[in-house]
C-alpha cells in the first residue's frame, strides 16, 4: 500500500500547566485566594497541541519547531512520543511555559516562564515541507514561522496552507488557502494592515467579522479567513467578498475552551488535506470544535490517554457531545442525568413531545439509539427506514436533546450500566413493571420514568401510509 505524505504542523511549542484546586479562603497576608491544590497537569500546547489533534483519527503528522534543552522540552518530547514525528529546529533558550492556576476549573492566574528564539530550518525541513500533503502554521508570534517564511511560502504554492495566525507574529503568507484568526484577534489584525478602516472599529455583528474577514484577506492574498466566534461559530470570508458564508455551531458547548483554536484549524487542515472546499472544511472545523470543548477541551485527561484501535463492525460515534463525558460532568456539578432510548427510525411529533417533556426531568438528556443491526432484529427486514448516521444527526439537532450514544444489543441495559443516568425515561404505551431498563437503573438507585405519549403516532404506521400514497408523475410535486 501507498505511503500518504504527512500533515506538517509548523509552529511555536509551549509547555502548558493546569494547577487546579479549591479557593475557600483569603491568604492573612494579602486580599489574595489561597489555592488548595488536587492537580498538577502539563501537556504540549501550541504547535504541541495542533500536531496533536491533527493526529487523533491516525493521520501522519509531522511537527517542525523548535524545542531546545530544557525540562519542558523532555516533557513535551515524552508526551508527543510516537504520535507525533519531530523535525526540530535549532533553538537556542528555554522552552516557553504557560501555567494557569485555577480554583474548581475557573482560572485565577496565569504565570509565563520561559523564552527561547528558533534558529533557520535546515535540508530536513525543507525536504518535510516538499513532501507534505498539507501544512498547518501554528504561529503563537515566538518567531517560528518567520523563520521559515521563505518555505513556508513555496508550499503555499503547491498544496493547502492553513494559516493560524497571532497578532505578535508574522502575517500569512500569499497563496494560504484559509487564516483563522479569532474574532480578536481578527480586530487587531485588520487595524494593523489597514490602519483607519472602520472594519476594525467595534462592531460584533456578523457582518462586521464578515468585512473584517474578506479585508484580511485581500489583504494578506489569501484564498479564504475564517473568523472563529467561539460558541457562535465562524464565518468565512474571500477577498473582496460582501457576503459571507456564517457556519453556526451545532451545539452550545459550555466547557474549557482552552485549545479550541487549535482544534479547528488542526480539523480544517486536515479536510483540506483531504481534498474538502474551504466551506467544507470550516463546516468540520466549527464542529470538530464544539464538540471539543464540550468533552473539556485540552486540559481533559482522556485526550491525553492512548487511543484504543477502531472496531471495525461497531456503531458509529454520534455527531454530539460525548454522552459519558457530558454524563459525568452534569452529576460532578450535582446535576440530575436524564437518559431516554429507542429506534427513532422516522422522527415524529410523538417522539418529539417526549423528548421535550423528559428534558425537561433533569439537567441533560442523553437519546440512546438501536444500531441498524439492532433495528432489522427487532422490527425485521426492510427496516430501519432511515440509517443510524441519518437518525442520530437528526436527534442531536434538536434543542432538547444533549447528547445521543448508539448501542447493538437488542436493549440499552450494558449502555445504561455505563451512562449510570438517575433518571431513565419512556414513553406511555409501557409500564413500569413492563420496562426491562427499570431494574437495570436500580441498581445505582436510579429512577424509570413513563411520560405521556401522543397517540395515533408511530413509524410504522407512517411508513404504512407512505407505502399507500399515489406517486406523483415526473415533474409534480
Amino acid at each position: 500500500m501507498t505511503r500518504q505524505p504527512p500533515l506538517v504542523v509548523l509552529g511555536d511549542t509551549l509547555l502548558d500547566q493546569d494547577i487546579d484546586g479549591t479557593a475557600s479562603r483569603l491568604a492573612p497576608d494579602a486580599p489574595a485566594p489561597v489555592v488548595d491544590v488536587r492537580s498538577d497537569r502539563s501537556r504540549p500546547g501550541g504547535a504541541g497541541l495542533a500536531a496533536w489533534l491533527a493526529a487523533d483519527t491516525g493521520h501522519e503528522v509531522v511537527l517542525v519547531t523548535g524545542l531546545g534543552e530544557s525540562p519542558a522540552a523532555d516533557r513535551v518530547r515524552a508526551a508527543l512520543g510516537p504520535r507525533v514525528h519531530l523535525v526540530e529546529l535549532p533553538y537556542s533558550g528555554s522552552l516557553p511555559v504557560k501555567t494557569r492556576v485555577m480554583a474548581d476549573g475557573r482560572p485565577l492566574v496565569r504565570v509565563d516562564r520561559g523564552h527561547g528564539t528558533p534558529g533557520a530550518p535546515g535540508g530536513q525541513v525543507r525536504a518535510v515541507l516538499r513532501e507534505a500533503r498539507a501544512v498547518l502554521v501554528a504561529d503563537y508570534g515566538r518567531g517560528t514561522a518567520g523563520a521559515a517564511r521563505e518555505l513556508l511560502a513555496e508550499a503555499a504554492r503547491r498544496v493547502p496552507l492553513v494559516w493560524d495566525p497571532h497578532p505578535r507574529g508574522d502575517i500569512p503568507v500569499a497563496g494560504a488557502r484559509l487564516a483563522t484568526p479569532n474574532a480578536a484577534e481578527a480586530r487587531t489584525l485588520t487595524a494593523a494592515a489597514s490602519p483607519g478602516a472602520t472594519a476594525a472599529e467595534g462592531g460584533d455583528a456578523l457582518r462586521d467579522h464578515g468585512r473584517r474577514g474578506a479585508r484580511l484577506a485581500e489583504a494578506w492574498g489569501c484564498a479564504a479567513v475564517t473568523v472563529t466566534l467561539g460558541e457562535r461559530g465562524a464565518i468565512l470570508a474571500r477577498p473582496g467578498e460582501d457576503n459571507p458564508m456564517y457556519v453556526p455551531a451545532p451545539l452550545t458547548a459550555h466547557g474549557d475552551p482552552c485549545g479550541a483554536g487549535d482544534r479547528f484549524a488542526a480539523t480544517a487542515a486536515r479536510a483540506l488535506a483531504d481534498g474538502a472546499l474551504p466551506e467544507e472544511a470550516v463546516q468540520r472545523a466549527v464542529t470538530d470544535a464544539a464538540r471539543f470543548v464540550a468533552d473539556g477541551g485540552a486540559a481533559a485527561p482522556r485526550l491525553w490517554e492512548p487511543a484504543e484501535p477502531p472496531h471495525p463492525a461497531g456503531p458509529p460515534a454520534p455527531p454530539a457531545a460525548d454522552a459519558h463525558a457530558l454524563a459525568a460532568r452534569v452529576r460532578a456539578r450535582g446535576g440530575t442525568v436524564v437518559a431516554t432510548g429507542g429506534c427513532f427510525d422516522l422522527l415524529h411529533a410523538g417522539h418529539v413531545g417526549l423528548l421535550q417533556n423528559a428534558r425537561r426531568v433533569g439537567d441533560c438528556l442523553i437519546v440512546c439509539v438501536n444500531s441498524d443491526a439492532s433495528v432489522r432484529r427487532l422490527k425485521g427486514p426492510g427496516r430501519p427506514l432511515t440509517p443510524v448516521a441519518d437518525r442520530v444527526s437528526v436527534l442531536a439537532g434538536l434543542g432538547c436533546v444533549d447528547a445521543v450514544a448508539v448501542f447493538d444489543e437488542d436493549t440499552p441495559e450494558r449502555l445504561l450500566r455505563t451512562l449510570r443516568p438517575d433518571v431513565w425515561v419512556k414513553g406511555g404505551d409501557y409500564t413500569l413493571d413492563e420496562l426491562p431498563e427499570a431494574a437495570v437503573v436500580r441498581e445505582w438507585q436510579g429512577q424509570a420514568l413513563v411520560l405521556p405519549y401522543l397517540d395515533g403516532r408511530s413509524t410504522t404506521e407512517l411508513a404504512r401510509r407512505a407505502a399507500l400514497a399515489p406517486t406523483a408523475r415526473p415533474g409534480r410535486a
